[in-house]
Parts: C-alpha cells; sequence; structure tokens
C-alpha cells in the first residue's frame, strides 16, 4: 500500500474553468477538495480566454423571449458534430450545460450575460440560431481578490491600465469608424478606464473575469489552491485511480483521493514531441495562444494506465500572425471585415475567410502541399482596411510600427504586383485574384466562397458596407501583406470519456476514480465548433458532471436566479 502525505476526497489537476466548477461543485456536495496547478499562475488556458460559453437552452435566452430547446441544440449537434461523437456524450452536455449555469448563478458569486447576436458558427443550419447560445461573465472587480490577484495569469498582451471590454463590446469596438454604436462604445470603455484607473477598480471582463469570480468563490468555501504543484504520475491501488504523486516545494509527496481525481489541466498545445506525433505538419507550438503550461502532462499520466484517446489530430484552430517580440495574435473579427483576403502560396483565395476560425484552419490544412502552401497562408489589405478597422492591436489610422517592417511581419507596397513579388508570389496569380474578389464585392455576392452569406460572417462584418458587409474592393494603395500560421487556442484531443466524464480504457471501461474535463479529455465538438465558447462551456459542463457523479447525484439544490 501507499504511503501517502495528504488526504483529501477529491483532488483536481488544474486550475482553469472546468477545474474551478467541479471544485465548487464537490466542496459545496460537502467533499473535501483540493486543487493543484503546474505553474505559479491559476486560471488556465480561461483566463487568457475570451470567456465565452456555448450553452444552448440556457435561462438568460428564455428570459430575452428566445426559443431554445434541448431538442432544437441535439439537432444542430447532429448537424454539425454529427456522430463523431457518442450521442449519449451529446447528450450529457445539453443536458446539464444549462443546469451548470443555473447550479453556479444560485450558489456561487458567478453572474452571467448574454452576447446578444453572437450567432452559432454554423447558423443555417437545422436547429442553428442566428441570436446565438453564447453567455459571457459578467464584469468583476478583482480588487476583491486582494492578495490573490496577482496569482491570476497574466493576459499575454499587454493591456494599458484599467481597460477592459466585454464580448459584446468587443465586437462594437470593431466598428469605432463605421458606426455610432462603435464610436459610443470607445467613448464608454475609455471614460470607464479612466474612472478605473483614478478609484484603483481592476475591471476585469472576458476570461479573467470568469476566473476571478470563480476564483472569490473557492475563497468563500475555503478551497485550497497549491499552485507551483505538477503532477507527476497518477496511482493506481486495485485497478482504482487512489491518488496521484506530484512535486511540491521541490519534493515528490504522495496525495490521496478517496472518492476521485478529476484531469482538467489543458492539452498539449505547447509540448512540440507530441504535436509533430500526433498532428499534420506543419506545426508549431508557438503558433499556440494557449496556456504555456498546456504540456499534456495529464493526458500521458492518462495514457500510462490504459486510457483510450481520440481526436489528437485537432485543435481549436485560427488563423494567427506572429509580431515581432509579441505574443502570437489570433485573428477573428478582421477576417470578416470587408477589404481582406487571405491567399494561399499561388496567390489565390482557398475559403470563405469570414467562416469560423476553426473551418480556416482546417481548409489550409487540406489543401496545403509543398508545391502550393496553405501555412502559412497570407492576408492582404488595402489603405482603407487599415484607416476604417482594428487589426490585431492596431487601431484605425494608428501608425504602423517601424519593426513591422523592419521584421517583415508587414510587406507593404504601392501596387498587388509589388506586394505579390515581396511575399514570393507569382504577380499576375495574385493580381487577377485581386480583380475577381473585386468583382464579387461591388456585387455583393461572393461567387466562390459565399462569404457574408452566413448571420456569422455578418456577424463581424460592417453594416454601413452595401450590399454585403463582408466585401469590398481592395484598391487603395499601398498594399498590406501579413502571414497567417495555424495558430490555436488549445488542442482538442485528449482522454476519451464518458457521459458521466469518467475516463474510458480502451475497450470502452471506465478507470474507476478517474474523470476528466476540457482539453484533458477529447472534446464532445468532435472536429467542429458549434458556437462561440464551445471550449470553455464544455469543460465547466463536464467538470460539474463529473463532480455530481463522485457526489452520487447529493449535490446542493438550484436555488433563486439572481
Amino acid at each position: 500500500m501507499t504511503n501517502w502525505d495528504h488526504t483529501v476526497d477529491v483532488l483536481i489537476v488544474g486550475t482553469g474553468g472546468g477545474a474551478m466548477t467541479a471544485a465548487l461543485v464537490a466542496k459545496q456536495a460537502g467533499l473535501d477538495v483540493l486543487l493543484i496547478e503546474k505553474t505559479e499562475y491559476y486560471g488556465g488556458s480561461t483566463a487568457i480566454s475570451g470567456g465565452g460559453m456555448w450553452i444552448p437552452d440556457n435561462y438568460l435566452l428564455h428570459r430575452d423571449g428566445l426559443e431554445d430547446s434541448f431538442e432544437k441544440a441535439r439537432t444542430y449537434l447532429q448537424h454539425t458534430v454529427g456522430n463523431r461523437t457518442s450521442q449519449s456524450l451529446q447528450d450529457a452536455y445539453l443536458k446539464n450545460a444549462p443546469e451548470m449555469v443555473k447550479y453556479l448563478a444560485s450558489n456561487t458569486r458567478m453572474r452571467f450575460q448574454r452576447s446578444p447576436g453572437y450567432a452559432d458558427y454554423y447558423p443555417e443550419r437545422p436547429g442553428g440560431m442566428a441570436d446565438g447560445r453564447a453567455l459571457e461573465t459578467a464584469p468583476f472587480n478583482g480588487g476583491k481578490l486582494k492578495e490573490d490577484f496577482d496569482k491570476l495569469r497574466p493576459m499575454g498582451i499587454d493591456i494599458p491600465a484599467g481597460l477592459a471590454f466585454t464580448i459584446s463590446e468587443v465586437n462594437k469596438l470593431g466598428m469605432i469608424t463605421s458606426t455610432w454604436a462603435g464610436k459610443w462604445t470607445a467613448f464608454k470603455v475609455g471614460v470607464r478606464a479612466i474612472f478605473n484607473m483614478l478609484t484603483g477598480v481592476k475591471y476585469m471582463t472576458l476570461g479573467r473575469a470568469l476566473i476571478s469570480r470563480l476564483r472569490i468563490s473557492l475563497k468563500d468555501e475555503n478551497i485550497p489552491i497549491w499552485l507551483n504543484t505538477p503532477l507527476k504520475e497518477l496511482i493506481v491501488e486495485d485497478g482504482v485511480a487512489a491518488g496521484a504523486e506530484v512535486e511540491r516545494d521541490g519534493k515528490p509527496m504522495r496525495i490521496r483521493a478517496m472518492k476521485g481525481v478529476i484531469l482538467a489541466a489543458g492539452g498539449f498545445a505547447h509540448n512540440q514531441k507530441m504535436r509533430e506525433q500526433y498532428q499534420k505538419a506543419p506545426v508549431n507550438h508557438e503558433w499556440s495562444s494557449a496556456n504555456p503550461g498546456n504540456t499534456g502532462d495529464a493526458i500521458q499520466a492518462g495514457m500510462k494506465l490504459g486510457a483510450k484517446i481520440d481526436l489528437m489530430e485537432d485543435a481549436w484552430w485560427g488563423p494567427s500572425s506572429v509580431p515581432p517580440n509579441a505574443p502570437v495574435m489570433f485573428h477573428v473579427g478582421e477576417r470578416s471585415y470587408p477589404g481582406g483576403i487571405m491567399v494561399n502560396g499561388a496567390g489565390q483565395r482557398f475559403t470563405n475567410e469570414s467562416a469560423s476560425y476553426v473551418e480556416v484552419v482546417h481548409a489550409m490544412y487540406e489543401k496545403h502541399t509543398s508545391e502550393n502552401p496553405h501555412v502559412p497562408a497570407t492576408f492582404i489589405m488595402d489603405e482603407r482596411y487599415r484607416s476604417k478597422y482594428i487589426f490585431g492591436t492596431l487601431f484605425p489610422m494608428q501608425s504602423i510600427p517601424k519593426i513591422y517592417f523592419d521584421s517583415g511581419y508587414f510587406k507593404k507596397a504601392d501596387t498587388i504586383e509589388e506586394l505579390a513579388k515581396l511575399c514570393g508570389m507569382n504577380p499576375k496569380s495574385l493580381a487577377e485574384t485581386v480583380e475577381r474578389f473585386n468583382r464579387f464585392a461591388r456585387s455583393g455576392v461572393d461567387e466562390d466562397f459565399q462569404r457574408g452569406d452566413s448571420a456569422y460572417d455578418r456577424y463581424y462584418g460592417d453594416p454601413t458596407v452595401k450590399p454585403n458587409p463582408c466585401l469590398a474592393p481592395i484598391e487603395k494603395p499601398p498594399f498590406y501583406a501579413v502571414q497567417m500560421v495555424a495558430g490555436d487556442l488549445g488542442t482538442k484531443g485528449g482522454l476519451v470519456i464518458d457521459e458521466h466524464a469518467r475516463v474510458l480504457r480502451e475497450d470502452g471501461s471506465p478507470i474507476r476514480g478517474l474523470y476528466a474535463t476540457g482539453n484533458n479529455s477529447a472534446s464532445v465538438m468532435g472536429n467542429t465548433y458549434p458556437g462561440p465558447g464551445s471550449t470553455i462551456g464544455p469543460s465547466m459542463t463536464f467538470g460539474y458532471i463529473a463532480a455530481k457523479h463522485i457526489a452520487g447525484g447529493k449535490i446542493r439544490a438550484i436555488g433563486k436566479l439572481p
């Protein structure tokens, strides 16, 4: 028998949204809980994310008079995810996701709000919703965390003190030069930032608000987090995952988990060896926007116990660029703004640029060859685009830093042909591509890739541009080019789980005592991305499911909703 150094009921590996949700549910069910975190910061990839949660049939949809149901959402997943994951897993998500947000809203400091108009990523498919199912966390004053505020994982991008915005505000800010809503939002965000700086309010939004609210809820329940405590291996006794060996203060330590171990430590986004083993080349962990601590440790620990893995070839992809001396930049709205296109090494368009970011990178890999590379691709825009829209951290009309040109991150030319030469493309081919696109832009119909036809495309489009908010000619010099790599928000392959979040062996039997959620597990969403928050929503939901199963279903009741 193992000599244990510490004993709890439930040991949770990781401190992201899924881990913290599981911890709260388990503790409120009367169980003794401990979270361990390998890095010096808590929050995982959730803390540096947009913080959206895709929650079908949620109570805020109904409050706003929008129609959704289990059956409608089930139809939608059948027409997006299909049979790539089991029906029982999909049904478990759809049943428990709306229950999870009601549980947290009534039993913790979590407060949710809708992101109106943020469409599902395939809203025209059966069961899809143009006014989508996305939730986000209400803003929060991080100062309430006191000494724990400095231990919250920082954003990779430096943001001026006091400046923060919600998902809905990000969308409106993109239209700062085009709409009164954009201008008003910019004014409101600016005034709020000044107020925050003068008063010392640490205004949290997006993923930081989500984690901050969960963290203060953990403090309310006296749930401990051990930072700088990496998992070394899982310990099995009599076929049951009985605990784990970890390292704390540089020394090995054995933690016993009387009722279960929940793995919620993220995927393998920053493990280059695993990425090369399982994913298509070219792939580079430096292109990932995931938490640097995501190196696949917990997935490997599960595999050593005979756990089945799936979806290892896939990720939560998104076209990204790599600025000099700065974190990788994940591009979302920029691809829908009118007046920009993506082209391959031959200078040709190859997909609907405004589609879901996963779809765009899937197209990059599917069409990539050594003779005609699509990874990386190239984003082309003109001066009109640059003067009207945000690109990365550059605001409209903001001067492009000299280092961007000196490093080759940005390329600039007075003609499309000259730009093509700078990019190593055939000038005639790129010129013909731009000319064809400009013809589509003037007519408002993208005959090649139907850009702007979907409500999702139009969410980030410019409503003042007619007849298609996602299309405008590329014709005003100078012209710019930025290389787009196959970035991601994290990997989506991992340990296969069942509808109770139990980790399964190759033969389909559960490994007793072992659970997984988030990017430690093979995603319920299969190879698709049904809507905004399809990473965090399932992570929190299956964390909820795992804790509920460990507690035998005897959890705190859902009380009055705020």
